[in-house]
């Protein structure tokens, strides 16, 4: 088992044994979860955050056209030094070309299963996607899960590394918290075609679904979610640390689920959809009030509703 998977394994919030005792069990260096990433210099990440800012406007445009645009904004780059950036974000232009979106060694690509499928209902498909998220002196990653029909979004997570882990997270206290999907569709990158992670799906009975090659239109409703989050939120707010963000995009996030119209939905909100859809319009499913844990911590996710207890 490579180190990735045996990371995947660990769980933060484990009852009983600690995180030394899991790394000691799983043959991991602690050191490694807690390493953060080299920190870039103030030419470099404004350099980041600009490329995250065309490539969200124009999520076509590969390394050779947001190096041309760049230069004509009057920023002295070059090709090679966009192409090392894009790759340390995470993004890749979405159009076709040759070669795209390579797997890591040993990881099986799995077909596409929603070609002239008929998306009817909630919990019939969900994806999930990674994205950049600029903050401060630096910069995080996010996963989101969503619901297909409803363009709800289930769960999400923020992370400073591109580690398996906070994906597979992600997927199993969605699968706590809202059943399962009869599929799950995702793009080819090492997070989502691991063994970790499509583990999870296959031993629930899930169905896995891949991106094909240059097929850009197959993950579209995730990117117009990134689209809005960072246009409507996080390029607005400019987060000054990672609790910044988690806090700010946990509450965008449940005003685009509760509160905001979506107009290829009738301008309802998407959880609103995936709501009535899963149980009826006379049934409650989820609080989505936006709320602290016990331990002070956002959650990630809508939680179950508490139902009052009879006097």
């Amino acid at each position: 088992m490579s180190a990735p998977d045996r990371r995947a394994r660990l769980d933060r919030d484990h009852p009983a044994l600690s995180l030394r005792r899991q790394c000691a069990l799983l043959g991991l260096a602690r050191s490694g979860l807690y390493r953060e990433p080299a920190a870039a210099n103030d030419n470099e990440l404004a350099l980041m955050r600009r490329i995250d800012e065309l490539f969200t406007a124009w999520p076509f445009l590969g390394s050779r056209r947001i190096t041309a645009l760049l230069r004509d904004e009057g920023r002295a780059v070059n090709r090679k030094r966009v192409q090392r950036l894009m790759r340390r974000m995470g993004i890749a232009a979405l159009g076709p070309k040759p070669r795209t979106t390579k797997p890591a060694p040993g990881h099986k690509i799995f077909p596409y299963l929603l070609r002239d499928l008929a998306i009817e209902r909630p919990n019939q498909v969900w994806a999930a996607d990674i994205t950049y998220i600029p903050i401060g002196r630096g910069f995080l990653y996010l996963v989101a899960i969503m619901d297909w029909r409803s363009r709800a979004v289930l769960v999400w997570r923020l992370s400073n590394t591109m580690d398996v882990s906070f994906c597979v997270s992600a997927l199993e206290e969605a699968l706590a918290r809202f059943g399962k999907p009869e599929i799950f569709n995702t793009d080819q990158g090492s997070q989502f075609t691991s063994a970790a992670f499509t583990g999870v799906l296959l031993a629930a009975g899930i169905k896995v679904s891949m991106d094909g090659r240059g097929r850009w239109l197959d993950n579209v409703f995730i990117e117009r979610l990134w689209r809005s989050l960072k246009h409507e939120d996080v390029y607005l707010k400019g987060y000054a640390d990672g609790r910044e963000a988690r806090a700010g995009i946990a509450t965008w996030i449940a005003f685009y689920n509760l509160r905001r119209p979506h107009q290829a939905l009738g301008n309802r909100a998407p959880m609103v959809v995936w709501r009535d859809g899963l149980l009826g319009e006379s049934e409650t499913v989820v609080d989505m009030t936006l709320r602290l844990d016990n331990a002070g911590a956002l959650p990630t996710c809508p939680q179950p509703q508490q139902q009052p207890q009879a006097a």
